[in-house]
């Protein structure tokens, strides 16, 4: 049976390939070490499981969900806002709970793309930007994002036909994969590009709280004009350690979030209520699982930096997010020097090319791996190369 064209031309997911390499490496008996996900590995606070555990036992909570969620976890995401960017939400217009962010980020080109429209997608960045354009028949219009503009896109690089064509941008600070901070100013840019050509922003935004040496990432919802020309997407996955719970949401504009809303209830459902009322206590409760995280992170930096520095291999000190972005040696491209890795090494990393034509030259390195496998596999890779 022939399948969809859509389907026929969405290349392999990144991270299902991983997972598939993994495997094969363990039934060869090879004693892997994954640092190409960015899952961490600690717990969930335990006030946000003791919350899910009462929560659990409540047959109310046993039904069906709404599919907006419930007012108290869209109050709890307004207040957050407020508290953490002093951006002022309608919780009822302004604010979308999702099953993960990842939802979102694929539902809204359903939203906005019609086969034939541009989506304009950071390279490299998260492939869903790419293959969720590729699911609503758009086509992708590649932003690269290059170290000589600090990762960042340079808006006035994108031809006018392209622009006039296009009906969303994407764009994620701090940023997967390289661990890129947004400039100074950067968004206010956007804004204006937005309206002038009536584009649909979309900010990816996970790794806000995940930040180092005093960095504070902004919210491009607290950018003048941002709220009319664009959403922001948000989880609880990596702040709280919670990926596998699926809680995220959708912010900003009440036109997009009603036509997200739309499509979210035509062809998805809500989040289970129990994890709902353990995400508002995830984001009133204590706050000070951040912080810790914040020194396993740094620390874990310093041990990958550290060792590039004595391997010649080339790699900017993040200051944010949970990513090292290393250049590969000469003589490699992305993809042998990963394969080589895992050869020689048992390491699985990332290669930068599966994030887009600009990622050609870089591997990512997760910092999610507990310390003592982390330096096992940095080790590995020292003698490997």
């Amino acid at each position: 049976m022939k399948s969809a064209t859509r389907i026929a031309n969405l290349p392999p997911y990144l991270f299902a390939e991983i997972d598939r390499k993994i495997a094969a490496k363990r039934a060869e008996g090879v004693d892997v070490i994954s640092l190409g996900i960015g899952d961490p590995v600690e717990p969930t606070p335990a006030h946000i499981i003791e919350a899910m555990s009462k929560e659990i036992n409540d047959p109310v909570n046993h039904r069906y969900p709404s599919y907006f969620g419930l007012p108290e976890f869209r109050a709890a995401i307004s207040r957050w806002y407020k508290r953490r960017f002093d951006v002022d939400l309608d919780p009822d217009t302004q604010v979308l709970p999702l099953v993960g962010s990842k939802e979102g980020i694929a539902h809204i080109h359903i939203a906005y793309v019609d086969p034939g429209d541009v989506v304009l997608v950071p390279d490299p960045g998260y492939p869903v930007y790419n293959s969720g354009t590729i699911l609503a028949g758009g086509e992708s219009h590649f932003m690269p994002l290059l170290a000589e503009n600090n990762f960042l896109p340079d808006l006035g690089a994108i031809p006018a036909d392209v622009a006039a064509k296009a009906k969303l941008m994407f764009l994620n600070y701090p940023n997967n994969p390289t661990s890129a901070i947004v400039a100074e100013g950067f968004f206010a840019e956007v804004v204006a590009f937005a309206k002038e050509n009536e584009i649909v922003v979309a900010h990816d935004f996970p790794y806000s709280e995940i930040t180092y040496d005093g960095y504070e990432a902004p919210s491009f919802l607290a950018t003048p004009g941002a709220l009319d020309v664009g959403v922001e997407f948000h989880s609880l996955s990596k702040t709280y350690n919670m990926t596998g719970w699926r809680i995220g949401w959708v912010a900003g504009s009440e036109e997009v979030i009603e036509a997200v809303g739309r499509v979210k209830s035509n062809i998805d459902s809500g989040i289970f209520n129990a994890i709902q009322k353990a995400g508002i206590v995830a984001l009133e409760g204590p706050q000070d699982i951040i912080d810790d995280m914040i020194v396993i992170y740094a620390r874990r930096r310093e041990l990958v930096m550290s060792l590039l520095g004595k391997l010649g291999l080339k790699a900017r000190s993040p200051q944010a997010a949970i990513y090292v972005w290393i250049e590969v040696p000469q003589g490699h491209t992305s993809a042998s020097f990963a394969q080589l890795i895992l050869d020689k090494a048992g390491v699985v990393v990332s290669p930068g090319s599966a994030y887009g034509p600009a990622g050609e030259g870089y591997i990512r390195i997760s910092l999610t791996t507990p310390d003592d496998r982390l330096k096992e596999a940095v080790d590995r890779i020292a003698e490997a190369i």
